[in-house]
């Protein structure tokens, strides 16, 4: 099921212009404060009437204003999450997603479809509580299961996580993640955080003062390094797949990834789990010749794709290691010494410890 939208909105002192496709998965809106993308969601949700908007969802156009199409947001079946919970409080938990279905289309499996919600978000020992009796990310875990009862064609997230302390973005991330890949419909998600986007996003967009600068798969957006001041610099960095090959007897992990084997600090899980990494452009060095004599334990040999000099002291280098995208943030003065042009071989060296537990996630 793919998302189709192009957008133009007027308002005092700002126009947002938007056209892009959001296929199955996480399409994640990334931005500045003030880039349009809390405006785009309430556009897809039918809470504002663009001054031209056209929304399709798997082929069925939901919003034409050229053509007089508008369809209602109470029937347009989409859900949405906020940065609050917006629950009821006069309600209990199962009251609370009992609502969300009762917007659904009445089938037989709907008995089915509340246990199996329920089971995917742990919300089960919390359904006959009361919203004013759970933390906050149980109640966003509640807001989600009542989002998806309600058998949305799309899912939009305004900043879930936002008010959330690390600890509870810690507890609620793992369940985006089977959201991600068990759902298998369109979700639009809303984020100042570039954690979330590389741990959660299948597909980015970047927008910028109203406009999409920018669209793609998340692997591909985050290694460009022409990308990297929309990002921010510090947090500029590659998403690498890989899998658990070994838990190793001194605690360290190694992982089998798209640009060789790497070790880090124990992650959880069985040898074969997929998991999804991002390495900060910050954490990587380069050497010219093989390591030899440092603390580092992992080091990847590299062809040099591309130098991005900044306007400052600064350059972003991207490099192919084995199949995949790395960055490498250095300064100006190091590209210039090393001779850094596309097509030079050299080492990424990587520190074990650099790669913080928030950067690892569920992959595919």
């Amino acid at each position: 099921m793919t998302l189709s939208l192009d957008l133009s909105h007027r308002f005092q002192g700002f126009t947002l212009e938007a056209a892009f496709t959001a296929p199955p998965g996480v399409t994640a809106l990334f931005g500045r404060s003030g880039s349009g993308k809390t405006t785009l969601v309430n556009a897809v949700a039918g809470l504002l009437r663009p001054d031209r908007l056209r929304l399709s969802v798997a082929g069925e156009v939901l919003a034409d204003t050229t053509a007089g199409i508008w369809q209602p947001a109470h029937r347009r079946r989409i859900g949405y999450v906020f940065q609050d919970a917006r629950l009821f409080p006069h309600l209990t938990v199962r009251q609370n997603l009992l609502y969300g279905r009762w917007f659904a289309p009445k089938s037989p499996e709907a008995a089915q479809d509340f246990d199996r919600i329920v089971a995917l978000l742990g919300i089960g020992g919390l359904l006959q509580r009361r919203p004013g009796a759970l933390s906050g990310g149980e109640r966003q875990r509640v807001a989600l299961g009542r989002a998806i009862l309600s058998q949305p064609r799309i899912l939009l997230m305004d900043e879930p996580l936002a008010a959330l302390d690390e600890a509870r973005k810690a507890e609620i991330l793992p369940y985006l993640e089977q959201l991600r890949d068990e759902l298998g419909l369109p979700i639009l998600y809303v984020s100042h955080s570039m954690a979330e986007v590389a741990r959660l996003a299948t597909t980015v967009v970047l927008l910028e003062a109203g406009r999409v600068t920018a669209a793609g798969p998340v692997a591909v957006m985050l290694a460009q390094p022409e990308h990297a001041q929309s990002l921010g610099l510090r947090e500029a960095g590659a998403v690498l797949q890989g899998q658990i090959a070994a838990q190793e007897e001194d605690g360290l992990t190694r992982i089998s990834t798209e640009a060789g084997p790497l070790w880090l600090p124990r992650v959880a899980g069985e040898p074969g789990r997929p998991l999804r990494l991002r390495i900060l452009a910050q954490d990587v060095m380069l050497a010219l010749q093989a390591p030899q004599g440092l603390s580092a334990l992992n080091h990847f040999e590299s062809v040099v794709e591309a130098v991005h000099l900044g306007d400052g002291p600064g350059a972003m280098v991207r490099l192919r290691a084995g199949d995949a995208a790395v960055l490498a943030r250095i300064t100006a003065r190091s590209a210039k010494a090393m001779g850094l042009r596309p097509g030079l071989r050299l080492h990424a060296v990587l520190k074990a410890v650099s790669v913080a537990q928030e950067n690892i996630g569920r992959g595919a």
